[in-house]
This record gives structure tokens, C-alpha cells and sequence, in this order.
């Protein structure tokens, strides 16, 4: 298990944007699961519905892709990079995320070169989908 401030001596994310609560498996750039409680004071609860919150689906694919980092950077191969966006591929919401929620958030690396690769990548809360699909992502280096 890593907590959160390990996680964060592998990936350069931070409050408000660090999603990742703990991560509970990991094979260094094969795959993780990590956990992130959907805590009733984030931001985004404010606007994203007044009187109905729902996780908004960009913030649970941006997780996923965190959890995935965390793999993908743990690797000597890849220290100094950032792992960031390529592309978004047949990913589906299943179901809404609440306040309270604990998802459980797993990805598996598909491909992964240099220059970045594929995750199957799914998220679920009480054992239901509520988010699955694939990610690509480009490795940079950090400035």
C-alpha cells in the first residue's frame, strides 16, 4: 500500500487536483488500484449539481489515468517524465459517483514504450462499474 504522500513523491499532483486517497496494488508499470473516497467538501460538488452532486466523468477518467501513473513512474526507466494525456478511447460512464463514495479505481497498462502507451482502465463504487474504457498517454520530460 502507498499513502498519499507517497504517492505523491511519484506523481507531481497536488491539492485540489491530487485524486488518489491511497494506492492498494501495484506492479510497477503492469498495473494499480488505488481508492479515492469522494469526500462531500470537493470543489467541484459546488456547481456540478446545486443540490444533487455527481462526480463530474472528466475528473474520474482523470484519476484513473493518476492511478495509471503511478505504475508507469515507479519504473527507473521513467523517472523525470510526466505521464500526460494522448487520448481518451472507448470509455463509458456506467454509473454516478456521490459524495461518500469510495471508488476503487484500476488500470492495466496495455502498451507502454518510451514515448507512452495504452491502459484498459475501470472505476467502480460497491463493486459497481461506473467507468471503464481505455487511455492513452504521452511520457514528457518534467521541465
Amino acid at each position: 500500500m502507498i499513502d498519499q504522500e507517497g504517492i505523491k513523491k511519484i506523481i507531481p499532483h497536488r491539492a485540489p487536483f491530487l485524486f488518489l486517497d491511497e494506492v492498494l496494488e501495484c506492479e510497477v508499470a503492469k498495473r494499480t488500484k488505488a481508492l479515492w473516497r469522494i469526500r462531500e467538501d470537493l470543489f467541484c460538488f459546488k456547481g456540478h449539481f446545486p443540490g444533487n452532486p455527481i462526480l463530474p466523468g472528466v475528473l474520474i477518467t482523470e484519476a484513473l489515468a493518476q492511478a495509471g501513473a503511478v505504475a508507469i513512474l515507479q519504473d527507473e526507466k521513467y523517472k523525470g517524465r510526466l505521464a500526460v494525456f494522448g487520448g481518451i478511447d472507448k470509455v463509458r460512464f456506467r454509473g454516478m459517483v456521490k459524495p461518500g463514495d469510495d471508488m476503487i479505481l484500476e488500470t492495466e497498462i496495455l502498451r507502454l514504450s518510451s514515448m507512452g502507451g495504452k491502459g484498459k482502465v475501470k472505476a467502480t463504487v460497491k463493486d459497481q462499474v461506473v467507468c471503464e474504457g481505455e487511455i492513452l498517454f504521452v511520457l514528457v520530460k518534467q521541465d
